[in-house]
């Protein structure tokens, strides 16, 4: 299980920004975004809604408590909705043949 250092660093690295950007976004010093993902503080509730906010996934994700990132497509068209789902599908189904043929 990744600790909360680790899951704001993967999200952060995984949208491509630096830990300025990140601080930035949030209205935060850098050093409190090292800090975190240095494991020397942890964010408050606050950032930590406001981290799930920004990078669209839940607090528990943040928090490991679920390994499942859940995206919201509500706000798009229904046929918007139905691209995602099948190209979600789509890697999934690659992910299992990749494991059935590495395994």
């Amino acid at each position: 299980m990744l600790m909360i250092a680790d899951k704001i660093k993967e999200l952060r690295e995984g949208y491509g920004w630096t830990q300025s950007d990140l601080s930035k976004k949030l209205g935060l010093s850098r050093s409190a975004v090292n800090a975190w993902e240095m494991g020397l503080s942890t964010p408050s509730t606050a950032n930590i809604v406001d981290l799930a906010d920004l990078f669209r996934v839940s607090a528990d994700y943040i928090l490991g408590l679920k390994s499942e990132i859940v995206l919201d497509i509500s706000g798009l068209e229904c046929e918007e909705r139905e691209i995602i789902i099948r190209l979600v599908d789509c890697f999934v189904r690659k992910g299992q043949k990749n494991k059935l043929r590495d395994g």
